[in-house]
C-alpha cells in the first residue's frame, strides 16, 4: 500500500494486497489517519464484486460518522451494486471533487 498525504487528504493506493488484507491494514493504521479525508485507490485491481466492496462498509461508516470523507476510486466496480453508504467514483479527480463538495456541506452545517 502506498500512502500519500495532501493537506487534509490521505490517499491510500492498493498495490499488492487483497481487498480483505487492505481493509485490515487500513483498520490497523486508522488512528493515524482518522482526522483526514481518505481516498482509497483500487485502480490496479481487476473486476471488483459487491462482496469485495462491502469490506469497506464498516470503516467508511465510522469515518463518515466522524464528519470526514471516505471515497473509493475504481472503474472496475458496477456502481449500481454499490450500497448508498459507500462513495465510489471512477477517477481520482472525482474523489477530490466529492471531498471538496462534502467539506462545503459540512461548513454549511449539513
Amino acid at each position: 500500500m502506498i500512502i500519500d498525504k495532501t493537506g487534509n487528504i490521505t490517499i491510500l493506493t492498493q498495490e499488492k494486497y487483497t481487498i480483505v488484507e487492505l481493509v485490515k491494514k487500513l483498520e490497523a493504521l486508522y488512528p493515524k489517519y482518522k482526522n483526514d479525508n481518505i481516498i482509497v485507490i483500487l485502480t490496479t485491481l481487476g473486476k471488483i464484486g459487491l462482496k469485495d466492496i462491502i469490506e469497506f462498509l464498516n470503516i467508511s461508516n465510522i469515518h463518515r460518522g466522524k464528519k470526514h470523507s471516505f471515497v473509493i476510486v475504481s472503474e472496475n466496480i458496477n456502481l449500481d451494486e454499490v450500497p448508498d453508504e459507500l462513495v465510489v467514483v471512477p477517477t481520482q479527480q472525482e474523489a477530490f471533487d466529492i471531498i471538496e463538495m462534502e467539506e462545503m456541506e459540512r461548513d454549511l452545517g449539513f
